[in-house]
């Protein structure tokens, strides 16, 4: 079996890479990251997942990015958007994905592992700029010009298995795999106890995805 590194924040999209990842025969080790979050319950979400679907190893790694600020979901002063909006919304975190990838590259060097999955999509998803096809290409292209492994002849591949995937896409690849949905936790301000406002971006294209593919929405909700 060959090692892994599955970028794990405990919601819909990488529980179910997760999964895949397991399929294809990886030695899965989880990596989470606690940078701040509004959404804390999400990493509590990301150790049942990890448990439950057989992880090797879960690690939460440590990053403040509430002293730099710049998104509502890591500066409470700014308010998570309850209304489908035009451009780039309030919850992209400025250069999250980059520090969780170089994060997670680091580690799989470490492990000697070729491979990083992580749940980028581009299909449905509230517009970020680091959930492209071409920034997933342009980082795969950087870990092979940064790393030790790469240059000594041990390439890295990025695994974005979701990216060209619809919500009810992804949700029926899960479900045919045996993920519970219940235990994941996808809303940008769930409460303490993992509760989904129901409102948000994240809640919003959620449900859309469990009614598009006919699947009973198993999301704890403070309010329906």
């Amino acid at each position: 079996m060959k090692n892994a590194v599955v970028l794990l924040s405990g919601g819909l999209d990488s529980a179910t890479v997760l999964a895949m990842a397991k399929e294809q025969g990886f030695k899965c080790y989880a990596l989470s990251v606690d940078y701040g979050q509004r959404h804390h319950a999400e990493l509590a979400a990301s150790k049942r997942v990890a448990d439950i679907l057989g992880a090797q190893e879960h690690r939460v790694i440590n990053i403040d990015l509430t002293a730099f600020g710049g998104s509502s979901l890591t500066d409470n002063q700014i308010a998570v958007p309850e209304k489908e909006g035009v451009g780039i919304p309030s919850t992209y975190v400025p250069a999250r994905n980059t520090i969780m990838l170089s994060l997670a590259l680091a580690w799989a060097e470490v492990l000697h592992a070729q491979d990083i999955f992580f749940g980028v999509n581009a299909v449905d998803y509230s517009g970020y700029p680091d959930c492209r096809p071409e920034y997933v290409s342009a980082f795969e292209r950087m870990s092979n010009l940064a790393t030790k492994a790469a240059v000594e002849g041990t390439p890295l591949t990025l695994h974005a298995p979701l990216l060209y995937l619809s919500k009810a896409e992804i949700i029926r690849e899960g479900v045919r795999l045996g993920v519970d949905y219940a235990m994941t936790v996808s809303c940008y301000q769930a409460d303490e106890e993992g509760r989904a406002c129901g409102r948000c971006d994240s809640c919003r294209l959620r449900r859309d995805g469990f009614n598009a593919a006919d699947v009973p929405d198993a999301t704890r909700y403070v309010v329906r």
